[in-house]
């Protein structure tokens, strides 16, 4: 008779809880999980069929693989599920605290990143995408200012290298103890 946790064939003794539960979880219920890290399908489902992941660094090495596979139609819907910087989606914490340095941000700057993204949208089709993550709300400023004269293949590069940066920290959160 053994005692203590179920262990997954190829996976470290010392991984997190939370990416024994990610590994171990039904497809239908990690499937949505990476949903909310990535609303990408295609990212979701390369990573979902390569479980079980040994460690968190695989999984990044995944999600990192995965995102510079994705189409321009992939990207296209990982953006769509972001929105605009300064403006989270109302009853999202991830969005909201992702984007916490324009939440105290002073309302000319508020205004002039709404003007900005606007300006951003109209010419790439899209909404600007950082990794707002401890930024302060000039620091985003700075960025669209700096991007909105890139080409646009340039452009969805860096938002590729973007999003790649969300999906980390949004992982970490997932695969984090007590997750």
């Amino acid at each position: 008779m053994t005692s203590g946790p179920q262990r997954l064939p190829g996976v470290a003794p010392e991984s997190p809880a939370g990416l024994v539960r990610f590994n171990t979880s039904k497809d239908s219920e990690a499937l949505a999980a990476l949903y909310e890290v990535c609303a990408s399908a295609a990212w979701g489902s390369k990573l979902l069929a390569q479980r079980p992941y040994a460690t968190v660094e695989a999984l990044f090495d995944a999600s990192d693989a995965a995102m510079a596979e994705l189409s321009a139609e992939d990207l296209a819907e990982a953006m769509a599920g972001h929105p605009p910087i300064g403006r989270p989606k109302p009853g999202d914490p991830t969005s909201s605290r992702e984007q916490s340095g324009m939440a105290g941000a002073p309302e000319e700057l508020k205004a002039e990143m709404l003007e900005l993204n606007l300006a951003y949208q109209e010419r790439f089709g899209h909404v600007f995408l950082l990794c707002a993550t401890g930024r302060t709300g000039e620091q985003m400023r700075d960025a669209v200012r700096e991007r909105i004269g890139n080409p646009p293949g340039q452009e969805r590069e860096i938002v590729r290298t973007e999003l790649g940066k969300i999906n980390r920290i949004r992982l970490t959160r997932l695969v984090a103890e007590g997750a």
